[in-house]
């Protein structure tokens, strides 16, 4: 009994030890980081927010760190698609900059909703040393229409929400931060002195000497007529043939995310004024980055050919310029569909161990697009094994068989899928297989079948030739 009791007693008390060791562990890396320095620069120019943050990082502890920690916001958590980090090596002209890494971590001791991201240092700062890190962390659907629902002529307007200080888990003896916004025209903002607006760029800070988890919410009301494109559900399929040709074929369901129209449309109106006054913030237009040497391009949708695009390509790059059939206002969609071939030699190669592998990039050719879910279909040729993926950042995979014409045992097809897609997400990656060509094993039933055939019509025509003789 007492033996019992002592068993779980050590049950109860190992996970204590445990989480006790982590949330001392989280504190003292905490106490031995300041931020002697950090600016923060926010573009607010498209619909897609790019926040560019600069930190000095001192370590005044007595161990080495290894790691600098990011915190972010509930409200921003959610929002969040991307990040980047390198660190600067150097002075002035000799400057450079290496990458780090960036992925996502969990502190025991965090506040509801906080999300964290680690950064790997290439080398532990020792006690005294400091190091300047950039990052850049990209927002996706920040920006809040008001009013919710305009009218063709009007602008539109939207919020911006975040704080004048920066949400750290580590003492900041100095910080600033810069908000560019899209035009001249700011409706109203939150004052957090100092605070000045000049032009295009509005300014909190410096501020000094601020605890962990300091936070000043501030709310800017501004105008901003950019393109809200929003692809909802984005299809790629990679369809190699070792004949010779890649087939890519990218099914779009576009939105429109800005405020919503309301009232009626006028296309008199709209063609007849100048931007400037009927449809500020509809689009019309969207480029594709397409790679070079593309062939066979097509733009359809439901009802057919859609003849208004323009093609423009040659040995570094080709881009597709659209057009949907009506302009899009803010809650109008779109479906349509963008296909074209490449030569097969620029995008498949051989490893040193004798597999093969495609090198495609990542993401979706339409710039400053937000794709809420992107999935890309690479389907291999018949015969293919052991394929495996590598992408640059973490994305669901999975397998799946599609047969087409004269499949003997279909096709192996590897499905990536990945969520809150933007423009800095198009990145080369690469899929590995092994290959043994089906045909080796159905060549001989081929022939035997076609030998059959062959037979069966010679009789056929011997016997339509004696009925007409007799």
């Amino acid at each position: 009994m007492a033996s019992s009791t002592s068993m779980e007693a050590a049950g109860l008390t190992l996970p204590f030890l445990i989480l006790t060791f982590l949330t001392i562990a989280a504190a003292s890396s905490t106490n031995q980081i300041q931020i002697l320095n950090a600016e923060r620069r926010i573009d607010l120019s498209s619909h897609i927010v790019k926040v560019f943050l600069t930190l000095k990082v001192e370590n005044v502890g007595t161990t080495p760190a290894s790691e600098i920690v990011l915190a972010f916001p509930p409200a921003q958590a959610d929002h969040l698609a991307l990040v980047k980090a390198q660190a600067a090596i150097g002075k002035k002209k000799k400057k450079s900059y290496v990458h780090l890494d960036a992925s996502p971590t969990e502190l025991p001791d965090a506040p509801n909703g906080t999300k964290y991201f680690s950064i790997s240092l290439l080398n532990p700062l020792s006690s005294g040393e400091t190091a300047t890190l950039e990052v850049l962390y990209i927002l996706t659907h920040s920006l809040e229409p008001f009013p919710a629902e305009i009218s063709q002529s009007e602008s539109q307007l939207v919020y911006f929400r975040d704080s004048a200080l920066i949400l750290s888990l580590y003492h900041v003896k100095q910080q600033t931060t810069f908000l560019k916004t899209p035009s001249t025209k700011v409706e109203s903002f939150t004052r957090a002195e100092p605070t000045k607006l000049a032009g295009r760029e509005l300014k909190y800070g410096p501020y000094e000497d601020h605890p962990p988890y300091s936070f000043s919410p501030v709310i800017v009301h501004l105008e901003n007529n950019s393109p809200f494109a929003v692809v909802e559900e984005l299809l790629r399929e990679v369809e190699i043939s070792h004949w010779g040709n890649l087939q890519i074929t990218e099914h779009y369901k576009l939105v429109h995310a800005g405020a919503l129209h309301k009232g009626v449309f006028s296309r008199v109106e709209y063609q007849s004024s100048r931007p400037s006054f009927s449809g500020t913030s509809s689009f019309k237009h969207l480029l594709a980055s397409l790679p070079p040497r593309v062939h066979s391009v097509y733009y359809r949708d439901d009802i057919g050919n859609i003849s208004s695009s323009h093609l423009r390509s040659d040995y570094r790059k080709s881009e597709l310029e659209i057009e949907p059939r009506y302009p899009l206002f803010g809650g109008w969609k779109a479906t349509f569909v963008i296909g074209y071939g490449l030569p097969l030699e620029d995008f498949l190669f051989e490893s040193p161990d004798g597999k093969r592998y495609l090198n495609f990039s990542f993401g979706c050719p339409l710039a400053e697009t937000v794709v809420d879910k992107l999935t890309i279909k690479v389907v291999l040729p018949e015969g293919s094994k052991d394929p495996s993926a590598v992408v640059p950042f973490p994305v669901e995979q999975r397998l799946e068989t599609k047969y087409s014409y004269l499949d003997v045992v279909g096709r192996t097809v590897l499905v990536l899928e990945n969520k809150n897609v933007v423009p800095e997400h198009i990145t080369p990656f690469q899929v590995y297989y092994t290959f043994k060509p089906i045909f080796m094993l159905a060549e001989p039933l081929m022939l035997a079948s076609v030998f059959f055939l062959f037979f069966m019509a010679c009789l056929a025509y011997l016997h339509i030739d004696l009925s007409i003789r007799k």
